[in-house]
């Protein structure tokens, strides 16, 4: 940044402190950005899709959380009034004279005042030479917020960029720490920041969301003993070992929807399937059966063998296709792209055959390296997601499968335990929406 844009930065800020009116700051990131930083032009085309996706993004994220969830409020302001809150940090001062600005005690600053050093501007309230709060503005972006000593961001505090991002929650040591939330050209990250890094969201668990289970014969067999399920008194009574701190209440979940390992390549089907599935129709639990992709077959063998070997009926949850091979695996089938063509043979034919849209089934790692692959897939249709652990997966889904260590009453063995994105109207209206009709 050139000296006289900085000089004229200073000017405007102090000037914008002497103000007593509540809206003297409104425009403070636009003044900054027109006297500092000319940021590189986009096209009316990129600038319109760009703030379609961000809206879209926050309506998502309000749409699937309520005021209970961590952050909300921070959240919702934002997509109301944007980058309003750079403007509660700036100082304001009843004096007119600009020079008031300066105040010294003991030859260290204290109350309104600025420094200047050759990459930032700081303005705000300081302290016995130490700056508490305010802003520091750098040639990318406005930084608002509380400070640590050595003019470190620290506390709670936004930083807004020239480019559109945007970031509000707690800071340590000038990197993102603990909970607050970012919005990029490419998503809404609301969750834990770990030394600069998103980790995920920690969702609490609670009665009010909506649980389920997926099984197979494995939960029928455990070596060579054979094991029942007593559909009468299923509860989940525990999350798995990865689920801990995050928890309100006791784990006493009811068993909201059920998923049935149905059949596996073209040859594979599980024996359990039709007992299974009657007994959980017979409870009044949603059902709903799944399918393991094989890299041994095309994706038309599959999903005709799928098919000729599943019981459909009105109300069943979407049929799924759980695609979960190794990298060696997808290497020996022809790499990833074979491999995502043959998944679009598969969900093609069966949503065709049953007017509904599948659900893709994939664990993290492979969201990770392949989706990005095939985003007709990821926005065309439902995600459910395996990723063990405290952070739910920070992408639009459907179902999170969060352990597969879960203890459920009535069922022997280990259970896959999965929660719904979403509360009960969100379950009602998927319920309506994308079962089998």
């Amino acid at each position: 940044m050139k000296k006289i844009s900085l000089l004229i930065i200073v000017l405007l800020l102090l000037a914008a402190c002497q103000e007593e009116r509540p809206d003297s700051n409104a425009h403070i990131t636009n003044t900054i950005v027109a006297t500092s930083f000319k940021p590189e032009k986009m096209d009316k085309a990129s600038l319109e899709a760009r703030t379609q996706k961000v809206k879209g993004e926050l309506e998502y994220y309000l749409q699937r959380h309520t005021v209970d969830d961590e952050g909300y409020d921070m959240v919702a302001r934002y997509a109301e009034q944007g980058d309003s809150i750079i403007a509660s940090y700036m100082p304001r001062r009843r004096q007119p004279s600009l020079m008031n600005m300066f105040t010294w005690r003991g030859y260290k600053r204290h109350g309104v005042g600025f420094k200047f050093t050759p990459y930032y501007i700081y303005i705000g309230n300081w302290q016995g030479d130490s700056l508490v709060s305010g802003l520091r503005i750098d040639s990318a972006g406005v930084y608002a917020g509380a400070f640590a000593r050595h003019l470190q961001a620290s506390g709670h505090g936004c930083y807004s960029s020239f480019d559109g991002n945007y970031y509000e929650g707690h800071w340590q040591n000038d990197r993102r720490e603990g909970f607050g939330f970012a919005v990029t050209d490419k998503n809404l990250m609301a969750g834990t920041w770990k030394a600069g890094r998103y980790h995920g969201e920690r969702i609490w668990h609670t009665s009010e969301r909506i649980y389920g289970i997926d099984i197979s014969r494995y939960q029928h067999e455990v070596g060579r003993k054979r094991y029942g399920i007593n559909w009468k008194n299923l509860r989940i009574t525990h999350l798995g070992r990865h689920i801990k701190g995050n928890i309100s209440g006791n784990v006493d979940y009811p068993v909201r929807f059920v998923y049935i390992k149905s059949t596996q390549g073209g040859t594979i089907r599980n024996r359990y399937l039709m007992t299974d599935y009657a007994a959980a129709r017979k409870q009044g639990i949603p059902v709903g059966v799944y399918h393991f992709f094989s890299t041994a077959q095309n994706g038309t063998a599959q999903a005709n063998y799928f098919l000729n070997n599943t019981l459909f009926r009105r109300g069943d949850l979407p049929p799924v296709i759980d695609v979960e091979p190794t990298k060696k695996q997808i290497e020996e089938y022809g790499g990833p792209k074979k491999l995502l063509n043959e998944v679009r043979q598969w969900i093609a034919i069966v949503e065709k055959r049953l007017h509904v849209r599948p659900i893709l089934y994939v664990n993290q790692n492979f969201l990770n390296k392949y989706l990005a692959e095939a985003p007709d897939l990821f926005d065309n249709y439902l995600i459910w997601i395996a990723r063990y652990g405290e952070y739910k997966p920070g992408v639009h889904l459907a179902l999170w499968q969060l352990s597969s260590d879960s203890r459920v009453k009535g069922i022997h063995p280990d259970v896959d335990v999965n929660v719904f994105n979403g509360y009960e109207h969100h379950w009602q209206e998927f319920l309506r929406e994308e079962t089998i009709k």
